[in-house]
């Protein structure tokens, strides 16, 4: 995203603030990248808040007054959900001793049975919840993406988001012994919550007039895909949740990078603003074409593989309902994306005063860099799928 970054954040981000903005992404991204190393419940709660507090600083950076607002809500529920998570950390020392995974891992199952560990865990699981904006404590994440800059944006949808995900996992299968969260309601809150926010935030999204908003809560639905996976506790779904995980950082990505070299040309991102565009930014259009039909799920692309995985975990338990929300949550996508791809393309041609150009190379490249990616990953699931079972079967998450 580098390159990305150059043009992007000289458009949208003040002069005299660009060294706050490279500082902040660089301290954001060590601290995620300490999350998915450390071995110690407490670590992540550190590396947490060090990835948080950078991203409410890059998120204040965006150029409209309502940033510093959706800043200051982030920072409100980031620290709630921390809270959270380290009381329940705190619970779950006072009966174990240790803050070390493994040494807790060893020690959880002589304690489950008080009610402190139980605590525990509902705290844990409530302040992950907040960070990876599970529906209904997804309230952040829409304003959130939609004022901070755009290259903020590609970086938190394709990151912050994902690592939350990854500890969620880590909590339920590693932490806590195998089959915990099956015996208490944890895994049907999962997929309650899982099949609400594909719902409702994907029904949400076909009414936004912001396209920054309405791919928001697309990625508030595509997490509930997550969760659903998830919320089955199968190595079927474990499995297409971590699959989900990756491929929605790859479509994800290429749309936001693919709007964002729109607001570079025109500096606007509301449907009623870019009218035609796509027939002056024909390889920004066809980036944000193949972004969406991955989106949806079309075969080829990334998208069908791990919702086509995600029908099959909930085939394997017979939840029908789960099914049809999914192969719901794909029409519904093909309405949001559909009415994109009208403004950009059949829709006459917003009046801008000057004539509009492609984006630079410096834009597109990264951009399709992640498009081709979506093919590729969508013909050859090779490696995803692989590293995605293993992993499930390192999380000691059990075959049906």
């Amino acid at each position: 995203t580098l390159p990305y970054a150059l043009l992007s954040a000289e458009r949208e981000i003040p002069e005299e603030k660009i060294p706050l903005f490279y500082t902040a992404m660089l301290l954001c991204l060590a601290g995620l990248l300490g999350i998915t190393q450390t071995g110690d419940i407490f670590n992540v709660f550190v590396f947490l808040e060090i990835s948080s507090l950078s991203s409410y600083a890059l998120i204040s950076l965006g150029n409209k007054r309502q940033a510093l607002t959706a800043a200051y809500q982030y920072l409100i529920m980031g620290t709630i959900g921390a809270t959270f998570y380290l009381i329940g950390v705190g619970l779950i020392y006072s009966q174990t001793g240790s803050l070390n995974m493994q040494d807790v891992a060893t020690i959880l199952p002589g304690v489950l049975h008080l009610k402190t560990v139980e605590t525990g865990f509902v705290f844990i699981v409530i302040g992950i919840a907040l960070k990876l904006a599970m529906f209904p404590m997804h309230l952040w994440l829409p304003n959130a993406y939609t004022y901070a800059p755009s290259v903020v944006t590609v970086f938190l949808a394709a990151t912050a988001t994902k690592v939350a995900v990854y500890v969620m996992l880590r909590t339920l299968f590693t932490v806590f012994p195998q089959g915990f969260a099956v015996t208490t309601p944890a895994d049907e809150l999962f997929i309650v919550a899982g099949i609400s926010g594909i719902i409702i935030a994907s029904v949400y999204a076909i009414y936004q007039k912001n396209i920054k908003r309405l791919l928001a809560y697309s990625s508030v639905a595509q997490v509930g895909y997550m969760m659903l996976g998830i919320g089955f506790a199968s190595a079927t779904g474990v499995t297409a949740a971590l699959v989900h995980l990756f491929n929605h950082a790859l479509m994800k990505g290429s749309l936001f990078m693919a709007i964002g070299a729109i607001i570079y040309r025109v500096g606007a991102c509301r449907m009623d603003q870019i009218h035609g565009l796509g027939r002056a930014m024909p390889w920004t259009f066809g980036a944000i074409v193949l972004g969406g039909l991955s989106l949806i799920g079309v075969p080829g692309t990334a998208g069908f593989i791990s919702k086509w995985y995600l029908v099959v975990a909930a085939l394997e338990q017979q939840a029908w309902i789960s099914v049809a929300v999914i192969l719901s949550g794909s029409l519904l996508a093909v309405v949001y994306v559909g009415k994109l791809i009208e403004a950009l393309y059949f829709k006459p041609m917003t009046d801008t005063g000057n004539a509009v150009a492609e984006a630079p190379l410096m834009l597109l490249v990264p951009t399709w860099v992640l498009v081709f990616a979506n093919i590729y990953f969508g013909l050859d699931t090779t490696l995803t799928v692989g590293v995605a079972e293993q992993a499930a079967s390192i999380l000691g998450v059990s075959p049906p």
